[in-house]
């Protein structure tokens, strides 16, 4: 398993490693190597004490735009409109370079 790490300098010449929830720990060392060392054994140490690392499906809510999503299908007037839409932005681009 890999988990993304901090890494940073800290004022008084060494480094510290944090990992993110839900693995907020965090371990110092006077190099980097030793910080992220620290940092493995802390985690390590909380996985033998008997933490668990599981995924969860939960459901979620439907997305606010979901509904509208293919509304124009079968809109005949839908590819005209793209069109029209299309000629416009040509157009006010084409104007924008003679300003």
């Amino acid at each position: 398993m890999q988990i993304p790490v901090l890494v940073e300098p800290i004022i008084g010449n060494g480094f510290r490693a944090r990992g993110i929830e839900p693995f907020g720990v965090v371990a110092e060392g006077t190099t980097r190597d030793e910080a992220l060392r620290n940092l493995r054994q802390l985690l390590e140490a909380r996985l033998v004490s008997g933490a668990e690392i599981v995924e969860l499906e939960v459901a979620g809510a439907q997305h606010a735009w979901k509904p509208f999503a293919g509304m124009f299908k079968d809109d005949p007037l839908f590819d005209e409109w793209q069109k029209a839409i299309g000629e416009y932005r040509r157009e006010v681009d084409s104007n924008a370079n003679t300003l």
